[in-house]
């Protein structure tokens, strides 16, 4: 059977981001600095899931020609995980499988705009790096590959493009600009009043 691209893409339905090194490349665990997020994905979405499951399938047979003897080695990793099983503490994880993806690259990251003429989705680019953030949701586009390094056998999940849907509670304990103000008073008339300056 060939594989191609096609077969080992996945472009996910709504999912949450956490741990979303999207904009600047960061080091885990003091590896290579690379951009990355972690993807929380609903374990109701059943159409997503058996997307990522075919496509960690496909990139097994891909690996066939790396792994010794031309076969799936029989403790091969792969990159989709039980967060009910795995962070049972913490309730962010609780109803979703979860995934890392990373890359090299820096990902294509857009919101949509409407439809165009041509009846398609238009996207404009996010460049506010406070606009796409671990709590957000997204649409993600992702590529499974399989890899051999250190020892270490498996599939993983390559970060393509990031389209963010809907804003949601931050993770990690940032706070939003507008819950922490928004019992405040302040002096609205913020133009003309130069004096301060002076």
């Amino acid at each position: 059977m060939a594989i191609d691209n096609q077969a080992t893409k996945v472009i996910t339905g709504k999912v949450r981001l956490s741990y979303a090194h999207v904009f600047e490349p960061a080091s885990v665990d003091g590896g290579d600095e690379k951009y990355s997020t972690a993807i929380l994905i609903p374990k109701t979405d059943k159409v997503t899931l058996q997307k990522i499951k075919d496509a960690t399938e496909a990139a097994k047979e891909l690996g066939k020609s790396k792994w010794p003897n031309g076969k799936v080695p029989p403790n091969c990793k792969t990159p989709l995980r039980d967060g009910d099983a795995e962070r049972p503490d913490d309730e962010t994880y609780a109803g979703c499988y979860f995934l890392n993806a990373s890359s090299k690259n820096k990902p294509g990251i857009a919101k949509p705009i409407g439809k165009g003429a041509d009846g398609k989705t238009k996207f404009q680019e996010i460049t506010d790096t406070t606009e796409v953030y671990s709590g957000c949701y997204a649409k993600v586009s992702l590529n499974f590959y399989p890899f051999d390094a250190k020892g270490n056998r498996g599939v993983a999940a390559g970060l393509n493009n990031i389209v963010k849907v809907q804003d949601g509670d931050f993770l990690g304990g940032r706070s939003n600009v507008n819950d922490d103000f928004a019992e405040e008073e302040f002096e609205t008339d913020l133009e003309g009043d130069d004096d301060f300056l002076n």
